[in-house]
């Protein structure tokens, strides 16, 4: 489970987003413009073609049978490939499609010479893009065959063997692209999928822990509250008691739910790293961070994982708004001090670090918080631009004094 929610770094994330656009439709002229962009240089090939036809090498039939040949295969080759980033037409008329294609190119370099070779780079790009995988893996050699018979026949196999790798590889090409395109999409789905499970246990917990807490508090309330009703009119003296049981028990039921909901409210230094991430990638800055499933923080008390989490939170919060950095470092580390183990966390970039007016709110608020969990700040500006360094205790001070 935690491979398949295994973080991208961001320049995969990056690349991933780039392919899945690729196989999908344009959302606007942007991504169209791109994709035709993309795609016309393939139309290269047709080069030869359109030469052989302005040269005027053929009769005026032939000449004219080219051109509305040509015209055809490129629309239908177009119609092909834009439909299957988008909508997809039916599996027969893709096959028919295909076949289409297959017997232009055939006819057309037969008849007319080794100009035409070049249709077959495009029947083995609709095979590797259109075609089941197992119909593509047959059908690509097939049409190198196809193309090289041609040479064969027009007594021009140098043109058709400069043309052997390309038609061969490009085809398979695609079916590879297809393949990682697949995978990329139902990786985020099963991402999405992973973490509605974990919202749905985290809602779980909460019910479960809300029942446990109130469950019991309230049932005794609810009872003494029936006893207290009877016994108003005839023993107020034992009424008052009840009733100062009940504010008793609601007083600590208040506070037991105050406590949940500020460990429900206590931020997680694993979640505020992957949430560095996402904000360092969105912001365009380049970041280095640790991982955070490798994190061991087995007896750091809660209050100094909660000080370093809010710190973290607040040195991204500044990379992103008033550093202009566009590099970002992050590293913890397990130090031993005389005053007993701490974590160190430190923040850097290559930005400005912000106005240099002084310390901010953010920073002053943060010292007061860590000085509540017996942590320190450093923070300055360095030669590459600015440093933030936060240092708490990895253990209670009954632990430390114990040796533990």
């Amino acid at each position: 489970m935690s491979a398949m929610t295994e973080d991208l770094r961001p320049d995969e994330e990056a690349r991933a987003e780039r392919l899945v656009r690729i196989g999908r439709p344009p959302r606007n002229r942007g991504e169209a413009i791109r994709k035709l962009v993309w795609i016309l240089p393939w139309l290269v090939f047709l080069s030869g073609p359109v030469q052989d036809l302005a040269a005027d090498h053929h009769t005026t039939s032939a000449t004219t049978a080219g051109w509305v040949g040509l015209v055809t295969f490129t629309a239908t080759y177009l119609a092909l490939v834009f439909r299957t980033m988008g909508r997809p037409y039916a599996g027969w008329v893709v096959a028919a499609l295909v076949a289409v294609l297959w017997v232009l190119a055939v006819t057309l370099s037969f008849s007319l010479g080794s100009p035409w070779l070049g249709l077959y780079v495009y029947v083995s790009v609709t095979c590797g893009i259109t075609l089941p995988l197992r119909a593509a893996y047959w059908t690509i050699p097939l049409t190198t065959a196809a193309m090289m018979l041609a040479g064969w026949f027009v007594d021009d196999l140098d043109d058709a063997w400069g043309l052997f790798l390309i038609v061969l590889l490009v085809g398979y090409s695609m079916t590879g692209v297809r393949q990682l395109v697949r995978t990329t999409v139902e990786l985020r789905k099963a991402r999405a999928t992973v973490a509605q499970l974990a919202a749905n246990e985290e809602r779980l917990r909460l019910a479960r822990d809300l029942h446990d807490l109130l469950g019991h508090s309230l049932s005794l309330i609810t009872l003494k509250s029936e006893l207290a009703g009877r016994m108003l009119p005839g023993q107020p003296d034992k009424a008052a008691q009840q009733v100062a049981d009940i504010e008793q028990v609601s007083r600590q039921a208040l506070v037991d739910v105050r406590e949940a909901v500020t460990g429900y409210r206590r931020p997680r230094l694993a979640a505020e790293l992957a949430g560095a991430q996402v904000a360092l990638t969105a912001a365009g800055v380049t970041a280095e961070l640790p991982d955070e499933t490798a994190l061991d923080l087995t007896g750091v008390p809660e209050e100094s994982q909660s000080a370093l989490a809010w710190a973290l939170r607040e040195a991204i919060t500044n990379v992103v708004r008033h550093s202009g950095a566009r590099r970002c470092t992050v590293e913890l580390l397990a130090r031993q001090t005389l005053g007993g183990p701490v974590l160190e966390l430190t923040v850097e970039d290559n930005g400005c670090g912000g106005s240099g007016k002084g310390p901010g709110n953010g920073l002053t608020g943060l010292t007061e918080r860590l000085e509540k969990a017996g942590g320190t700040l450093d923070a300055g500006g360095t030669k590459q631009g600015f440093r933030l360094v936060v240092r708490v205790p990895a253990a209670t001070p009954a632990d430390v004094g114990s040796g533990a």
